[in-house]
């Protein structure tokens, strides 16, 4: 199949378990729950996202025709040291010539969007992982996750079903009506994580995650530090 890329640039994990662990962010184009930078409403199930995800014009993005060359495609923009691939006006190896390697640590990808598992396959996360990556995943858990090992995260979103009952982490943007957090705490996840949700409310919302968090204390809060330090 051909894969359809907003961007592909590395940074580090902002949100969950894996905060602040380097990555390479692999944003696929598009999704399922919403129809795009001004959703329709009238076909949009998820009425919040703070995520540009529409087209193939991004940092990286574009076409991939394979599983190889979009595996490539990341591994280069892990591989480049101290800077987001590709970075303006940066010389590319010429052909034949290797890529510099970062300092040791293991090759980290998270797969997002949009959502992800409209696109990712088996032969993508086997690519990735041919190249030495942990696949993590960040789906609304409306899909199910194609054959490979992968650090699996789950959003829930109110009005969407969840096909996915376990995982390795079930973040909940909060607050919203009808995605309590009473209604996803039974199911088989490692981690919980209820996550303030972004916009005009934020200050109220992270104050009433933190609230909930305290009186039950299975849940942890996550807060999106990549925004909070400035970074992609």
């Amino acid at each position: 199949m051909t894969y359809s890329v907003k961007e592909i640039f590395y940074t580090l994990q902002g949100e969950g378990a894996n905060s602040g662990r380097p990555a390479v962010f692999l944003r696929f184009a598009g999704c399922n729950l919403w129809s795009g930078p001004v959703p329709d409403l009238a076909v949009a199930v998820c009425r919040f996202c703070d995520t540009e995800f529409v087209g193939t014009d991004g940092v990286g993005g574009g076409k991939f025709e394979t599983p190889g060359a979009l595996a490539a495609a990341v591994a280069a923009a892990w591989s480049v040291p101290g800077v987001a691939w590709p970075a303006r006006g940066a010389a590319w190896p010429a052909p034949g010539e290797a890529w510099p390697a970062r300092g040791a640590g293991e090759p980290f990808v998270v797969c997002t969007g949009g959502e992800p598992l409209l696109q990712l396959d088996a032969a993508l996360v086997a690519a990735l992982r041919g190249r030495g990556f942990t696949v993590a995943v960040e789906s609304n858990g409306t899909l199910t996750p194609p054959d490979g090992e992968l650090w699996l995260t789950v959003s829930p979103k109110a009005g969407a079903p969840l096909k996915l009952a376990r995982g390795d982490e079930l973040k909940l943007v909060y607050p919203q009506t009808g995605a309590e957090p009473e209604r996803y705490a039974h199911l088989e996840f490692r981690h919980f994580f209820l996550q303030p949700m972004d916009g005009p409310e934020k200050a109220r919302n992270t104050r009433l995650a933190t609230e909930y968090c305290l009186a039950h204390p299975r849940w942890r809060l996550s807060l999106q530090t990549h925004k909070l330090i400035g970074i992609p």
